[in-house]
């Protein structure tokens, strides 16, 4: 495959995917809202995790570093999502591809062409599969097409960090990544806190899908996986689904599309002040709805 020997060749392992997202950004968008404001995109759910759709601003409730912060307007999401999936297709893989080749066409039915999508496959290193684009049926032709890499191991962290810088380049509003990984072999040397603090600088929240049962482990890079799925959803503003088998990956992946196409976008009052923000909690003011919410992305100069 062009792509895969480009990416092994061309640059090194650690920076492909970062230039390659960084390569393809698009014109300037208005992320933020005015001076004094900030914006939150933010998924509201039930119990069940079905959305809660026709909040108003009084139904949420944001701190920053304890305090809370005055919701000025609450909107339907409309802008774009640029959204990267993850796709497992290591040796460990091999029982779940075939439900995967099903329940993506569907995934990317319901996003695209509105959203962008890129494709990325995670077994022996982070590969392109197909490139961030708005053409559905290119996306639905390549995950149809999918197989586990023979003797091969899972590169989820490393394509999770990867994916993360390259991003803090990109001048887009919104940005997800979604990830369908197995409990098999992993291969990284990094650890969980710099990969969840890579995704908070480019905030970018993980919606994983997680097949097995993903037990702790002392070898380094099976330990770190498990913090990672145990933080990054929760501290980015994600969710995680999980399953023992295969078969709930479709249910799953509809879960996460209709959470991701029902977020609200909500704007609050961000006093001026010298004292950075530590951290910011996004609350429901109702029972039974649990909420979770993302920054809008503004790019890092520099980056």
């Amino acid at each position: 495959m062009r792509l895969r020997t480009w990416l092994r060749t061309a640059l090194p392992p650690t920076l492909a995917l970062s230039a390659f997202v960084a390569a393809t950004a698009r014109p300037p968008l208005a992320a933020q809202a005015g001076l004094n404001e900030r914006t939150l995109y933010v998924s509201a759910v039930d119990k069940s995790g079905t959305p809660v759709e026709g909040l108003g601003p009084d139904a949420f409730i944001v701190k920053e570093n304890g305090v809370r912060r005055e919701v000025l307007r609450v909107s339907k999401a409309v802008e774009p999502i640029e959204i990267t999936v993850l796709i497992d297709n290591s040796t460990a893989a091999s029982d779940a591809v075939n439900y995967m080749r099903r329940a993506l066409p569907k995934f990317i039915a319901a996003l695209s062409p509105d959203n962008p999508m890129s494709l990325i496959g995670l077994g022996d290193r982070p590969t392109i599969l197909t490139p961030m684009t708005t053409d559905t049926k290119a996306l639905t032709s390549r995950a149809g097409s999918l197989f586990a890499l023979p003797s091969s191991g899972a590169t989820f962290l490393d394509a999770l960090y990867e994916v993360s810088q390259g991003l803090l380049g990109r001048e887009t509003p919104r940005a997800a990544i979604v990830a369908i990984i197995t409990d098999g072999t992993e291969f990284t040397n990094r650890y969980s806190k710099d990969v969840v603090a890579a995704m908070k600088r480019a905030q970018v929240p993980a919606y994983l899908v997680m097949i097995g049962r993903f037990e702790h482990s002392n070898e380094h890079a099976i330990r770190e996986r498990s913090f990672l799925i145990t933080d990054a959803p929760h501290d980015t503003g994600g969710a995680a689904f999980t399953m023992l088998a295969p078969t709930a990956i479709e249910q799953n992946l509809d879960k996460v599309a209709r959470q991701l196409t029902s977020q609200y976008k909500l704007v609050y009052g961000h006093p001026q002040t010298t004292i950075p923000v530590e951290a910011f909690e996004i609350s429901s003011s109702r029972d039974g709805i649990t909420m979770r919410g993302t920054p809008a992305r503004t790019a890092k100069k520099g980056a």
